[in-house]
């Protein structure tokens, strides 16, 4: 027996297979002790990126597509229309997290936000464009290309139009937000003339819907118009906003928010006419409460107070 053991003990396929076990053990500890460490220097490196830093990331980002030229050097190209800007899908997607760490540290830096609408929205832009021109409303607004701009409109025709009427209450709207429709910045990343309007559109009739939903410019009523426009236009941009947004509101306002303002917001986006294919600037005397009826939009289940915007 103790031959035999001895025999085992000297056995080749013993011996190589015992170090053969310890150095993998040793390896996977080594793995381990790698990923750990790994995993704290990342911790750290994140921690210290606090919001002044990330915004200065997105800053620099945007900063130099809007400012220079010389970063498309490599595609030659006169431009789709006044302001474009034409980029890659790679530079689309570096404006895209850039903008979108901006906005989500500051969802009033609107710059940040429109970029990130513009870089992230084409398969969105195709459908609402393809609304509108199936809507014979929405087509003649492809074809005029109105734009909703202090210059377009006459405010001291709208201030003598009844109280009811659409055309005074949005120019309440703006009165009592302290908000201008010129504070809309043109689109610059669509890579489509036509969509790009459709895009700007969009942006220029942000504040009508404020107006018709009957929603301030606070947190709260930009987060509920923000799950109107998610149903009604597909657009990631809004989506991300609808789905972050909330994380800014108080208690209470959350509360208001997914029992009565967010279901009547999702469920009168789904429901409502193409936003984009009605021809406001021709609808200012026609009563509010008519017009919602015609799109379809019932007015809000509680009303919101205007009060300071940065206010959650």
């Amino acid at each position: 027996m103790l031959c035999g053991a001895s025999v085992e003990l000297t056995d080749p396929a013993h011996l190589t297979g015992l170090p053969r076990r310890k150095n993998r053990a040793k390896l996977q500890r080594g793995a381990c002790a790698l990923e750990s460490t790994m995993w704290l220097f990342v911790g750290r490196f994140l921690q210290r990126f606090n919001q002044r830093q990330c915004d200065l990331i997105s800053k620099v980002c945007v900063h130099q597509l809007h400012s220079s030229r010389s970063l498309f050097t490599d595609i030659r190209y006169d431009g789709l229309y006044p302001g474009h800007i034409q980029t890659t899908p790679i530079q689309k997607a570096l404006l895209a997290v850039g903008s979108g760490v901006a906005a989500l540290q500051n969802p009033y830096r609107h710059d940040m936000v429109a970029v990130l609408g513009e870089t992230t929205g084409h398969l969105a832009l195709i459908n609402l464009r393809d609304r509108m021109r199936n809507d014979p409303e929405g087509y003649t607004i492809l074809t005029e290309r109105p734009r909703i701009r202090l210059t377009t409109l006459d405010m001291s025709e709208m201030a003598s139009l009844p109280d009811g009427s659409f055309g005074r209450e949005y120019l309440r709207f703006l009165e009592d937000n302290h908000v201008t429709p010129d504070s809309r910045a043109d689109v610059k990343f669509v890579d489509d003339e036509e969509l790009a309007y459709v895009m700007q559109r969009y942006r220029e009739v942000h504040d009508l819907l404020h107006t018709l939903l009957g929603m301030p410019t606070n947190m709260l009523g930009e987060v509920a118009v923000k799950w109107f426009e998610a149903a009604q236009t597909g657009l990631p941009m809004c989506a991300l906003g609808a789905v972050l947004g909330p994380l800014r509101l108080n208690a209470s306002r959350l509360q208001s928010l997914f029992t009565s303002l967010g279901p009547w917001a999702l469920q009168n986006g789904r429901r409502a006419r193409c936003v984009l294919s009605v021809f406001y600037e021709r609808r200012w005397a026609q009563s509010i409460e008519d017009l919602r009826e015609e799109l379809n939009i019932e007015p809000p289940p509680v009303i919101v107070s205007a009060t300071n915007k940065r206010d959650t």
